[in-house]
């Protein structure tokens, strides 16, 4: 039975009171699709809205996560959020060096590295997010770019088991574009990243999951995932409509048990 996550990240939508009905919706929806135990429902909302969240989910099977998070765990860095905050709250995960992070806010790989080893210090799961832009993909860097974010990103980390590390590839030309990667190239890179874990950590990079963050909708949302290196996905747009998310779950759910 294959693995996967379906994770959401909701960027800057939802107040409080819109992240319970939107969570309350998913849970809703979750429970009538059943998924396996191999299938696992991740949403991450703002800072503000993630007690709401949270609340709304108890108990229903579905994890809650941080979009980012500071690499200290205290101190005058005004606005920020530590990890054991995070953590204090009652989320699983963090997304970290999302593209919009490093284009927006100038996050280097140097500094992704201090904020996963924080976050894996505070028993937090990273989902650490890797990618080209278009120019590089023109340009035929792609595999060079993912390979210099995670040797970069992941220096000097160890990992305890598969299971705290999550890797997202999200080809930057592809996020909010509506523009996807084809099945195909999505599984060459994915490809890529997991010979580049199995470098890195040895025989425990071939369970981490890797997921798919370039416009994945209901649409193309099987035949991805069917990939055998794709093990979920990370959502934007699509994860803020219940009907869309619990669509894409429903498709992990099928693949995972056939």
């Amino acid at each position: 039975m294959r693995s996967y996550l379906i994770a959401g990240n909701w960027k800057m939508h939802t107040t409080p009171a819109d992240a319970k009905t939107l969570a309350s919706a998913i849970a809703e929806k979750q429970m009538f699709l059943k998924p396996p135990h191999s299938v696992q429902t991740l949403i991450c909302p703002p800072y503000t809205s993630i007690g709401a969240a949270l609340e709304a989910v108890a108990g229903k099977g579905i994890l809650v996560g941080a979009q980012d998070c500071h690499s200290e765990a205290k101190g005058a860095f005004t606005g920020e959020i530590a990890p054991n905050m995070v953590k204090a709250c009652g989320c699983s995960h963090v997304i970290l060096g999302h593209s919009e992070r490093r284009q927006y806010f100038g996050e280097t790989n140097s500094l992704l590295n201090q904020k996963i080893r924080a976050v894996l210090n505070e028993g937090l799961v990273p989902i650490y997010c890797v990618g080209e832009t278009l120019l590089e993909r023109k340009q035929e860097q792609t595999i060079a770019v993912v390979r210099s974010q995670l040797v970069d990103g992941l220096k000097d980390v160890v990992l305890q088991s598969a299971s705290k590390l999550v890797i997202a590839y999200e080809p930057v030309w592809a996020i909010g574009t509506g523009l996807a990667a084809t099945s195909d190239q999505a599984q060459e890179v994915h490809a890529a990243i997991r010979g580049f874990l199995k470098e890195i950590f040895g025989a425990v990079g071939e369970q981490i999951l890797i997921l798919y963050g370039g416009s994945l909708k209901p649409e193309n949302a099987e035949e991805l995932l069917a990939k055998p290196d794709v093990n979920g996905g990370l959502i934007g747009g699509a994860a803020l409509q219940a009907d869309s998310f619990a669509a894409i779950i429903a498709a992990a759910c099928k693949l995972a048990v056939s």
